[in-house]
C-alpha cells in the first residue's frame, strides 16, 4: 500500500517549476500549459488517425486496449503514459474511483462492458448510442487525458458501427457542464443524460 511520501514521489504527482505550477512533470521539460496543451491535441490527433488506420470494424476492446491508446498519445510526454493511475484525481469538486480500485474496475470494464458493447455493430441507433454511453461514463483509470481518451473510444466504435467521424467541439459553454454532469450521473449508472449528449452529438454530425 502506498504512502503519502510514496505518493508524493510519484511522478504522476508532480509537476513542472512554472508559472502557476500547472504543467505536470513530463519528459520534455515542458512548463507553460499553453504549450503542453498544444503538443497533447497534436499527439491526440496523431493518436486518433493511428487507430483508425489499425484498428478494425470487428476488434472487441479490452482493457490492454485502452492502455495501449493511451500510450500511443502521451507515451512521448509521460513517463507513466498507459499504466494506471496511483493518485486519486477529482474535477470540479468530484471525486473519481480511488485509485486502488481501478485495476478492479478495468476488469470489470471489459468483462461487462467492453466485451458486451465491442465491436460496435448494433443495428439499432438506440443500441448504438447505449453502448457509447455507458462505455464512455465507466473509464477514468489515467492520471491524465481519462476523457479525451473516452472520446476517442467512442469515435473508434462509433466508426464500427458505420457512423460518421464523431466530433464534440460543439460541447461547449453551457453543454459542456451538461457532459460533465453526465458522466457523474453514469458513475451512478444512470445513462440517460450521457446518452442525450450522444443523440445531440451524432444528429449534429450527420446534419453537418
Amino acid at each position: 500500500m502506498l504512502t503519502r511520501y510514496d505518493i508524493n514521489h510519484l511522478a504522476e504527482a508532480q509537476f513542472e517549476a512554472g508559472p502557476r505550477g500547472r504543467v505536470l512533470r513530463n519528459l520534455l521539460g515542458i512548463r507553460r500549459k499553453r504549450e503542453m496543451d498544444a503538443l497533447e491535441a497534436l499527439k491526440l490527433a496523431e493518436a486518433t488517425d493511428y487507430a483508425i488506420r489499425h484498428i478494425s470494424a470487428e476488434h472487441r476492446f479490452t482493457a490492454q486496449d485502452i492502455c495501449g491508446l493511451h500510450r500511443q498519445w502521451l507515451g512521448e510526454i509521460y513517463s507513466w503514459a498507459g499504466e494506471y493511475r496511483r493518485v486519486n484525481v477529482s474535477k470540479g469538486g468530484f471525486t473519481f474511483a480511488m485509485a486502488a480500485q481501478v485495476p478492479r474496475l478495468m476488469d470489470e470494464l471489459e468483462s461487462a462492458v467492453l466485451a458486451v458493447y465491442t465491436p460496435c455493430q448494433f443495428a439499432e441507433l438506440d443500441k448504438i448510442v447505449e453502448a457509447l454511453a455507458v462505455t464512455h461514463c465507466e473509464l477514468h483509470p489515467f492520471r491524465e487525458g481519462n476523457g479525451r481518451l473516452a472520446r476517442l473510444l467512442a469515435t473508434l466504435m462509433a466508426l464500427q458501427a458505420g457512423l460518421p467521424l464523431l466530433d464534440f467541439s460543439g460541447i461547449r459553454g453551457q453543454e459542456r457542464a451538461s457532459y460533465f454532469a453526465a458522466v457523474q450521473a453514469g458513475l451512478g449508472r444512470d445513462y440517460a443524460p450521457m446518452k442525450a449528449i450522444f443523440y445531440a452529438v451524432i444528429d449534429r454530425n450527420q446534419r453537418g
